[in-house]
């Protein structure tokens, strides 16, 4: 499935732009023959906005998750995009996949919040396992300082994930993240892991860009550089399937060993 990148961090504080900038970039990656556009984490708002995360929360069925699905289905395109969620009385920092046909398939909300900033204005998921069919592939959903957590992308590796969209908000000075984690995440696991960055100062904060999509064989398919870029690359499930045969971590794991760790 041909996957696009789209490294922004769009117009902070705006969902109307940022749903037009989203409308322009799946254009552009349906043009490319992308199947699945990727967004970094928060787009739909922006992320160092304060307060306004609150206000600008919206429910997973809400106004914009419909104005979303009228871009998936008029370019043909799905969509996965970070947003915060509003539930009741509880924002959560999450991300939702569209289908090029406009239905939501999956909603997760991010289990491992980073820094001060995030505690203070979100809930913590509590569901860590969030999966879905698109293409052929299992495609699951994770958000930034999740995927640094091993323990967190074995749980999809042993659930069968294929392809593992993580939007992020990277920041200044953790790009080794970007460079060297997410790449050995996705050999260890034996999947194609998105890694789907925001870019530029924002705040208090220095995005770094460097999104990438890696293989199974640790390499990077596409990497973008330090300004906002859409990028794309395919996940080959034939590739996937041989990597995983010359590859066998989950076959040869002794989980007796170390059971008492998970």
């Amino acid at each position: 499935m041909r996957t696009a990148l789209l490294q922004s961090s769009g117009r902070p504080g705006s969902t109307a732009e940022n749903l037009q900038v989203l409308d322009e970039a799946a254009g552009r990656a349906a043009a490319a023959g992308a199947g699945l556009l990727v967004t970094s984490e928060l787009f739909l708002t922006g992320y160092a906005i304060g307060d306004d995360i609150g206000r600008l929360a919206e429910p997973a069925d809400g106004e914009a998750a419909d104005a979303i699905a009228r871009t998936a289905t008029r370019h043909g395109i799905a969509v996965a995009y970070g947003y915060p969620e509003r539930a009741g009385g509880s924002v959560f920092n999450s991300v939702q996949l569209i289908s090029a046909d406009g239905t939501r398939l999956a909603n997760y909300r991010k289990t491992h919040l980073f820094g001060r900033f995030e505690q203070e204005h979100f809930v913590p998921g509590d569901r860590p396992l969030v999966q879905a069919r698109l293409n052929g592939l299992t495609v699951g959903l994770m958000i930034c300082y999740d995927v640094e957590f091993p323990e967190n992308v074995r749980t999809h590796a042993l659930a069968g994930t294929d392809l593992l969209l993580v939007p992020t908000a990277q920041m200044h000075p953790f790009q080794f993240v970007a460079e060297s984690v997410v790449p050995v995440r996705a050999f260890e696991n034996q999947m194609y892991v998105a890694y789907v960055n925001r870019v530029g100062r924002e705040g208090e904060f220095e995005f770094v860009g460097l999104s990438v999509l890696a293989g199974p064989d640790g390499i990077a398919r596409t990497r973008a550089g330090r300004a906002e870029e859409l990028v794309v690359a395919d996940a080959d499930p034939a590739f996937l399937v041989a990597s995983r045969e010359a590859n066998p971590y989950l076959e040869d794991r002794r989980p007796g060993l170390y059971g008492s760790l998970v």
